[in-house]
């Protein structure tokens, strides 16, 4: 085959011409990738995370000890989903970045009254951690210290009152906080189990007036 000089025989690579149909199904579609990706960036971006604490950790190896550091950090929207994550690494910001993904695909949404309280008092226990919640009226605040305060404050409660019986470790606070909430069940939750209306439940008859208060 005759080739002009400087020439070549090869025709065009695949992706090339045909107004660049490669690149476009490498990128996901153009715009489309673009937009599905913005709706995950807004909810992350709208996430509250705490670190409950930071531990050093060591591990024993053939040539000594190689230490590192755990860490354990809450997440939460403050609008009734919160979660909890553990990570461990050589570096304190790798071990966090390691906790909040951890915390992030652990999330649970919890039912709040008026979103400021729970619907009822709950107890809950892990271990040797034991932690009784109890509602509060308007204006009590967070009644309630240690890691039990960083839940309630990325999960959006405003008024609680809280108390540890147990241990004081932050790992088993949270558990067993978390077994607590978990627990928690609105009025419209319970009526739709039992296949009953909400005024039923809550023993009043202006239904309306009901399903406000749920």
């Amino acid at each position: 085959m005759a080739r002009a000089p400087g020439g070549s025989s090869r025709g065009p690579r695949d992706g090339e011409g045909g107004g660049g149909r490669g690149r476009r199904d490498r990128d996901g579609g153009g715009r489309g990738g673009q937009q599905r990706g913005a709706g995950g960036d807004r909810e992350e971006s709208e996430l509250v995370d705490k670190l409950v604490g930071i531990n050093r950790v060591s591990k024993t190896v053939k040539g000594g000890k190689r230490f590192g550091f755990a860490a354990i950090v809450v997440v939460g929207d403050q609008r009734g989903r919160v979660g909890y994550g553990t990570g461990k690494a050589r570096e304190v910001p790798e071990a966090i970045r390691k906790a909040t993904e951890s915390a992030k695909r652990g999330m649970i949404r919890v039912a709040l009254r008026e979103g400021r309280t729970l619907h009822h008092d709950v107890l809950g226990h892990f271990g040797a951690g034991r932690v009784v919640l109890r509602a509060a009226p308007a204006g009590t605040g967070i009644i309630g210290g240690g890691a039990m305060r960083a839940v309630f404050e990325t999960l959006g409660l405003k008024d609680v009152v809280a108390k540890s019986v147990g241990t004081s470790n932050p790992h088993n606070m949270i558990k067993a906080t978390f077994d607590a909430l978990s627990s928690v069940q609105s009025p419209r939750m319970v009526a739709n189990r039992r296949g009953k209306k909400v005024g039923d439940i809550l023993g009043r008859r202006d239904d309306q007036a009901a399903e406000a208060a749920a």
